[in-house]
């Protein structure tokens, strides 16, 4: 944690976009495996930017979507493109 502290939220979020462009590369060009792994790459540096802005990840997940979609309500959402949150 004081490594990730160190380099700061900026510093992190950078290296949040690089694995979003790693995820992206893999999602056209990718294997599922390569894939999966690029998912759990981008968690984990969103994990680490919450940590370090002092953000309970998890309560802020369950808060907003913990009853399902904010606009229907629903595990699954059924809301219109248009009306998508």
């Amino acid at each position: 944690m004081e490594k990730d502290v160190a380099r700061g939220i900026d510093g992190t979020f950078m290296w949040l976009l690089e694995e979003v462009g790693e995820l992206a590369a893999a999602l056209r060009e990718g294997t599922r495996d390569e894939q999966a792994a690029e998912f759990a790459d981008v968690l984990a540096w969103l994990t680490t930017i919450a940590n370090v802005a002092g953000v309970d990840l998890a309560a802020a997940v369950r808060q907003k979507y913990g009853s399902g979609c904010p606009g229907c309500g629903q595990l699954v959402c059924t809301c219109d493109d248009a009306g998508k949150p």
